[in-house]
């Protein structure tokens, strides 16, 4: 199981969340990689210093992939089946495979998205 994290894991990240941060912690002793997009990045992150430390600290354990022209194609594609709009949204939902977990803070949406996607996960709210 991978561990996907959405905007709102790495906004709980920056704020200390202390379950967040177990979640966390507990992928890396188990040898799993969470992984992000660029763009969940640039959602969360506002900037240098003690502004995004936490952060980036947290940044440093996770594998953050880039939303390249062909993620942002497929994502597109199930934004269209899915009737939603939100592409961040979809890639994540498109890092996944079965048996995956989101940690999200935006679960409704990622839930519709991973249907259309034909996704098997689980979706753990922040």
């Amino acid at each position: 199981m991978t561990l996907i994290l959405d905007t709102g894991a790495l906004i709980a990240l920056e704020r200390n969340d202390r379950a967040m941060w177990r979640r966390l912690k507990s992928a890396l002793l188990a040898s799993e990689i969470p992984i992000t997009h660029g763009a969940v990045v640039g959602q969360a992150w506002r900037g240098p210093g003690s502004r995004s430390a936490l952060l980036a600290l947290a940044l440093a354990g996770v594998e953050v992939r880039s939303v390249d022209e062909s993620l942002g194609k497929r994502s597109g594609e199930l934004l269209s089946r899915a009737k939603k709009s939100d592409v961040s949204d979809a890639a994540v939902v498109l890092l996944s495979a079965d048996g995956d977990a989101i940690v999200t803070s935006d679960a409704d949406d990622l839930k519709i998205l991973a249907q259309a996607a034909g996704r098997v996960i689980d979706l753990i709210r922040v």
